[in-house]
């Protein structure tokens, strides 16, 4: 079963934030926010937590999963909130946020979504932007984060981004993939292998040993009982699916242009997009070319399509 509903979603886990981004907290003994959320739901966030009492004293630790703007945009609000918050973050994250122009294009797409949703007055009455302040712990394939009454395990993910990690709360059979587990979007499961669609089918088939009985998703909510435990298996029937797909239609077409635009047809007529046309672009662009450069590699037909025919990824 799906929710997106805030509130406390199993003892000890709480979700906050809308359908389109959420974050979540894990409270033991001492408290982790995991994920960052995208910086327009500042106010629903801080009204939920009010609303259902959180002890935010208790709250010393925040998890990046990957660094794209939509995941860490209440990053540095929480790290500002709470100074001696303690940000946990893999090398690849780090370096993404403490690159300037990555800085710059987190905090304009933050204004974007925001300007998008009609919240432009938050990023003026809440301190949100992106800077050089946000330092923290490097966390790698194999770590652990004690919470007290919980452990945390870290799973490297890459794929989706090359920084993407997954957190994994054994007491609880808790999954925190993000977008490296698939995004259940409505009745669908969204596969977002941006940067390698090869890696992200590879970090699938390392999730799906785990025993998951809550996938939590950075978008479009939890996902609880028996759905829950299939969804790793799930994920990676609809990115096999996704990338037969996308060599049929490269093939037919024979460019690279047309595939995309294909792609972001078929995906505006069964799903919700969160995301504007000119993201859903460039996210399309990467994931196809990868996998034409794939179908190249392997010398299969890949309908005649040039260097020259392929779209620049984003």
């Amino acid at each position: 079963m799906r929710s997106a509903k805030a509130g406390k979603v199993a003892e000890g886990i709480w979700y906050f934030g809308r359908a389109e981004s959420g974050i979540y907290l894990l409270e033991g003994s001492s408290s982790m926010i995991i994920s960052g959320g995208m910086s327009w739901i500042v106010s629903d966030v801080l009204e939920q937590m009010e609303r259902f009492g959180i002890d935010e004293p208790r709250i010393d630790k925040l998890l990046i999963l990957h660094a794209h703007f939509d995941h860490i945009g209440l990053v540095p609000f929480f790290k500002r909130r709470f100074p001696g918050l303690t940000v946990h973050a893999s090398a690849e994250a780090w370096r993404a946020v403490n690159d300037p122009g990555s800085i710059e294009a987190v905090n304009m797409h933050s204004r974007g979504a925001a300007e998008r949703h009609g919240r432009s007055v938050l990023l003026e009455t809440h301190d949100l932007a992106w800077r050089n302040d946000v330092q923290g712990v490097t966390v790698a394939e194999g770590d652990s984060i004690d919470c007290g009454s919980f452990e945390v395990r870290i799973f490297e993910i890459p794929g989706h981004s090359p920084c993407s990690i997954a957190a994994y709360v054994p007491a609880l059979k808790a999954l925190f993939p993000s977008d490296g587990g698939g995004i259940p979007l409505g009745k669908t499961i969204i596969p977002s292998g941006n940067s390698d669609y090869t890696l992200f089918q590879e970090s699938l088939e390392k999730l799906k040993v785990l025993k998951v009985d809550l996938l939590c998703a950075d978008h479009g909510g939890y996902v609880t009982g028996n759905e829950a435990s299939r969804f790793i298996g799930d994920t990676l029937k609809a990115a096999a699916k996704f990338r037969v797909l996308v060599e049929r239609i490269c093939r037919r077409t024979g460019s690279v242009e047309s595939t995309v635009r294909r792609l972001i047809s078929l995906s505006e007529a069964y799903s919700d997009n969160f995301l504007p046309r000119d993201i859903l672009y460039g996210i399309y662009s990467q994931m196809v070319n990868h996998i034409v450069s794939e179908m190249d590699r392997d010398s299969e037909p890949a309908g005649n399509i040039s260097a020259k025919q392929r779209s620049r990824p984003l």
